[in-house]
């Protein structure tokens, strides 16, 4: 028994050290045994000394810690850092029990494994429905709010999100259903951030949001929702399940949002880069009004003023759009001119915050001069705002 033990070792030692795999060929280690110059050939037995010496090392340096580098630190006001316990977090801990119970949403094909035979948890229950019914609003809003360039462009994009939210809820694809709802919501807070910011009339802000939101907008449009999403509904749902009617339905709607997605990046790119090429702004928030978001940069009522006779009016203006982050077409000039015309006088003047739409304001001379009204239905004739 022994004897075939130690057998089989030299044999697994033979293999291990074989010169077929170290060597070139018409090498063998004997031809490495003879005196070479120097130290001669390196041996693999030489890699065993190191310990000792790694010994010696790690001894070395606990001793010059301890009795010279901390010393010379406390002499110079350099105090060892105190150990803090990190406290228990009960909100972390359940979010962490929650993500734990949900696999599929760093493992796509999780979402697939014993389809459709999957619980739906309470969480993802309220989630989905929730969502779905702030596309359905979306949908109604989009009727009252200003109709912009891309009215058609959003409402067919609203529309797709409710029937594939509808969809992958009735057939039980929540799962991967959720994976994209959440993609899809990640840029939407710096969208928002950036509004706000040009509301404020924080220019450089604004601006430095909407670089920041278009740079995700592209990467989880371009980048993570077809590498990542529609490989799993494409490829890994093939593999795991197989394709079958609505499976095509399904696909085919994700497949359009992603050409909506490239349309949208295009918008957003270009925004930004008129922004960065121009410079100079003239209107509130930052960017001119020709190469902005319909739904970034509408400004809101309390932004304009009507100056006659010496007084502020506030003017009535419509209602920002609301619609979803997507809204990436220019300003439709003509529905601000039809909304804002006849709200002013022929003795008038629109001004907004010191500046004037397609107009220069003479500030040092104190007058509002117009060179022209673009976006404001203002008689021609413009008086002095002293």
């Amino acid at each position: 028994m022994a004897t075939a033990a130690a057998e089989a070792l030299g044999l697994l030692w033979g293999w291990l050290w074989s010169g077929r795999f170290w060597l070139p060929q018409n090498v063998s280690w004997a031809d490495l045994e003879g005196p070479g110059d120097g130290y001669g050939y390196p041996r693999a037995r030489h890699v065993l000394s190191v310990f000792p010496l790694a010994a010696g090392l790690f001894s070395v340096r606990m001793l010059f810690e301890r009795f010279i580098a901390k010393p010379c630190a406390l002499r110079i006001g350099i105090e060892d850092s105190a150990v803090y316990q990190v406290e228990s977090n009960v909100t972390l801990e359940k979010v962490f029990t929650s993500i734990s119970k949900m696999p599929w949403l760093w493992d796509t094909r999780q979402c697939w494994y014993n389809y459709p035979y999957q619980p739906l948890s309470r969480e993802l229950y309220y989630y989905y429905l929730t969502q779905l019914a702030f596309y359905w609003s979306l949908v109604f809003s989009q009727f009252i709010d200003v109709k912009r360039k891309d009215f058609l462009m959003m409402f067919m994009h609203h529309l797709i999100a409710v029937t594939l939210i509808s969809f992958s809820y009735i057939n039980n694809m929540v799962r991967v259903g959720a994976i994209i709802l959440c993609l899809h919501d990640s840029a939407d807070s710096l969208l928002e951030a950036a509004k706000l910011a040009n509301y404020a009339r924080q220019e450089r802000l604004c601006n430095t949001l909407f670089v920041i939101f278009g740079a995700a907008f592209m990467v989880t449009r371009l980048g993570i929702f077809p590498l990542w999403i529609l490989n799993t509904t494409l490829f890994e749902s093939w593999e795991i399940i197989g394709p079958f009617p609505s499976w095509w339905l399904f696909n085919g709607l994700l497949l359009i949002l992603q050409m909506l997605h490239v349309i949208w990046s295009y918008l957003i790119a270009r925004t930004a880069f008129k922004a960065l090429v121009r410079g100079k702004v003239t209107y509130p928030g930052g960017i001119s009004p020709g190469s902005v978001p319909s739904a970034l940069f509408s400004p809101p009522s309390s932004f304009l003023c009507l100056v006659a006779a010496g007084q502020s009016h506030p003017l009535h203006v419509s209602k920002d759009d609301r619609s979803d982050v997507e809204s990436s077409s220019e300003e439709d000039e003509t529905t601000h001119t039809n909304n804002l015309s006849g709200s002013s006088s022929s003795n008038g003047a629109n001004c907004m915050n010191g500046r004037m739409g397609g107009s220069h304001l003479a500030e040092e001379q104190g007058t509002c001069k117009a060179a022209g009204n673009l976006h404001f239905g203002a008689s021609p004739r413009i008086h002095s705002c002293d």
